[in-house]
C-alpha cells in the first residue's frame, strides 16, 4: 500500500515532469481551485487559475526550461488529510538560473493529494 507521503512525492514528481514538458494545463488536476502560491521573489497568486495563467506565461519565453522542485520532507497532520512538503527549487533558464527553498501545503481532496498553497524563498 502506498503511504500518502510516498503518493505526495509521485505527485511532485509528475507535476516537475508535467512543467519540465511546458504542459500547463495538463498541472491543473494537482491543484486546489482556491491554491494560493507566493512565488520566490514575494509575488502572490491566488487561484488555481493564476498559477496555471502564470505557468503558461513562463513557458512562452523562450529562454525558460524548467522548475525542478526536490522534496525533502513530507509531514502529515495527526488526521492524514493535510501535510506539509519542503524540500529545495531551482529554476533554470537558457542564460540563467535561482534556487532556494520551498514549503507545500498538500490536502486530500476526492481520493488525490492536491496543492494548497506553496510558498517560495529565492536564496540564490
Amino acid at each position: 500500500m502506498t503511504t500518502p507521503q510516498d503518493a505526495i512525492r509521485a505527485r511532485r514528481k509528475l507535476t516537475n515532469k508535467l512543467i519540465a514538458a511546458h504542459d500547463a494545463g495538463r498541472l491543473r488536476p494537482f491543484l486546489a481551485p482556491d491554491m494560493k502560491l507566493i512565488s520566490g521573489e514575494g509575488g502572490l497568486l491566488i487561484g488555481a487559475e493564476a498559477v496555471l495563467a502564470a505557468f503558461a506565461s513562463q513557458f512562452k519565453d523562450p529562454s525558460f526550461v524548467t522548475y525542478l522542485r526536490t522534496t525533502g520532507d513530507v509531514t502529515l497532520d495527526v488526521e492524514g488529510v493535510r501535510a506539509a512538503e519542503t524540500g529545495v527549487w531551482a529554476a533554470t533558464w537558457k542564460d540563467a538560473a535561482s534556487s532556494g527553498t520551498y514549503l507545500a501545503v498538500w490536502k486530500k481532496s476526492v481520493g488525490q493529494w492536491v496543492l494548497e498553497s506553496e510558498t517560495y524563498v529565492t536564496l540564490a
